[in-house]
């Protein structure tokens, strides 16, 4: 058993899928919709304005793997042209607050991070 799977307490495929939900949720785009829907439900097009860099693609695809991990809800209601919803379910809510957490930690280290890369960038280069 490798060192991370002894800490974990978890045996080799268990700790396997640990890391597919870490890499799900450690998306950059997952992120930020998480945090987009953790206001309410919001129209796809809603979501692009709200996220300008992620790409129509790029959005589409997020949405659906978090629609398939049951994090994301999507709700069609039948009018002309119809109307796409998209809401955190209980699962995606319970994701919130770490996902906040970790943004408000990301956002508090900036400096010391530019630092850090400044004097190794510089040290690098001698």
């Amino acid at each position: 058993m490798a060192v991370t799977e002894a800490r974990l307490g978890l045996a080799p495929a268990e700790c396997r899928r640990v890391g597919e939900v870490l890499a799900r949720v450690g998306d950059k785009w997952t992120v930020l919709v998480i945090n987009e829907l953790g206001d309410g439900s919001k129209r796809f097009n809603v979501l692009r304005r709200e996220i300008p860099a992620v790409s129509q693609r790029m959005l589409t695809l997020t949405l659906k793997n978090l629609e398939r991990d049951g994090l994301v809800s999507r709700t069609v209601t039948p009018s002309v042209p119809p109307r796409v919803d998209y809401a955190l379910t209980d699962l995606g809510r319970s994701m919130l607050q770490p996902v906040r957490a970790l943004g408000e930690w990301a956002a508090a280290h900036i400096p010391q991070m530019d630092a850090a890369r400044e004097r190794y960038d510089a040290a690098a280069e001698r």
